[in-house]
């Protein structure tokens, strides 16, 4: 079933404070709106995608990542929940391992399909959908119960984010 995400932070923070350059996020494996190849669906290997970001705001102790489709009946389904990435990350290979703990010190939840780890776009045939990426630098590590799943990253957000960039890949089959 998917997790109902209600927008705790709003607007998203995507510009930089005065004196301060904005965040950004991208993926070198798709443009912003665009098709996302078919190796990080169900289609292919349906492996995490390459992901890069910064420039992080001072005070910044862990980063979160989530992905999430919100054109599922009006839902946002989560594909991915990663959180306490240490602060001097500023990228994600392709392929992260759907571990609950990794090398890093960081930590994965569980998606809407149930597992812990990336869960790529799986669309049924005929209508396109969006799948969003988010990137949250943060002002402490976040101590989520065991196995978080969305909602629970999503309501630990507001009293720490600093700064959100996000972006956009489509899929549809």
């Amino acid at each position: 079933m998917a997790t109902r995400l209600i927008a705790a932070i709003a607007p998203l923070v995507l510009l930089g404070a005065a004196g301060t350059p904005a965040m950004h996020l991208h993926s070198p494996a798709f443009e912003h709106t665009t098709r996302m190849p078919a190796q990080y669906t169900c289609d292919g290997k349906d492996v995490s995608p390459p992901l890069e970001w910064g420039p992080l705001p001072p005070g910044t102790k862990s980063i979160a990542v989530i992905a999430q489709d919100p054109t599922v009946e009006g839902e946002n389904f989560v594909h991915w929940v990663l959180y306490d990435l240490p602060p001097s990350t500023r990228s994600l290979p392709a392929g992260v391992p759907r571990t609950e703990a990794l090398r890093s010190g960081a930590r994965q939840g569980r998606n809407d399909y149930g597992t812990i780890g990336y869960r790529g776009p799986c669309p049924s045939p005929g209508k396109g959908h969006e799948y969003w990426f988010r990137v949250y630098a943060l002002d402490a590590r976040l101590h989520l119960p065991r196995r978080p799943n969305g909602r629970d990253l999503m309501r630990a957000l507001p009293d720490h984010t600093l700064r959100v960039a996000e972006t956009m890949g489509s899929y549809s089959r």
